[in-house]
């Protein structure tokens, strides 16, 4: 390739890239918003096609999320039924035999979200809080991250709840699931969303400085 074809073409591809980052740097918050919406959606979903008659369809969101979520049915909520939850021990009764985390449920009980409770609560919460620190940071207003002390007073009922359910001291609730998820969901955004504002308030003072610098050069 011709030498000035080729630096011609460079150059293309780096002011293509500039301003693919420079849209990111800018809008990144309500990309990542759409990224946990799309998540949570998905997750609602897949009850709703079981429900409909689409359960090959729904069967694949359920394989999709499992590595990513334990989906036991007794701590997940269930759309369609008679009930939004079931104890391990109705369950049992209700099936007659042993619970496992491979039950999506059925037309009378209806059928298990594709993540468990607390789960949901999380990405619930982290979409909407998003969205409130993306509408505050475009009005111009600073938002500075949480402390590191409030952060962890959010995370304690979340280790608390979970880790007793984990090692056998109690079985969680709903409510408890619900609650000690939104927190995190809290904690998260505000610990990490300002950090990445930042971050990618940089980007774009870089982004702009080589550009003021590429000007000069030609």
């Amino acid at each position: 390739m011709n030498p000035v074809v080729a630096r011609s073409w460079s150059r293309g591809l780096g002011r293509g890239f500039r301003k693919a980052l420079s849209w990111l740097a800018r809008n990144w918050v309500w990309a990542v918003s759409l990224l946990s919406l799309a998540y949570l959606g998905f997750a609602l979903l897949a009850p709703v096609l079981m429900a409909a008659g689409h359960p090959i369809i729904g069967r694949l969101i359920y394989a999709a999320y499992a590595p990513l979520c334990h989906q036991w049915p007794d701590r997940s909520y269930f759309l369609f039924g008679t009930r939004l939850e079931y104890s391990f021990d109705e369950l049992r009764s209700w099936l007659g035999t042993e619970v496992t985390r491979n039950y999506v449920g059925d037309q009378v009980l209806g059928y298990k979200t594709a993540m468990c409770q607390r789960c949901l609560a999380m990405f619930g919460m982290i979409s909407v809080a998003g969205l409130l620190y993306g509408a505050r940071a475009r009005r111009g207003r600073v938002v500075t991250p949480l402390s590191w002390w409030i952060v962890g007073l959010l995370l304690v009922p979340v280790v608390v709840d979970g880790g007793g359910q984990l090692l056998g001291l109690w079985e969680s609730t709903w409510w408890s699931r619900s609650m000690t998820g939104m927190l995190f969901g809290i904690a998260w955004v505000g610990w990490v969303y300002p950090r990445l504002g930042n971050s990618m308030t940089e980007v774009l003072l870089s982004l702009e400085n080589h550009s003021r610098s590429e000007e000069v050069a030609v």
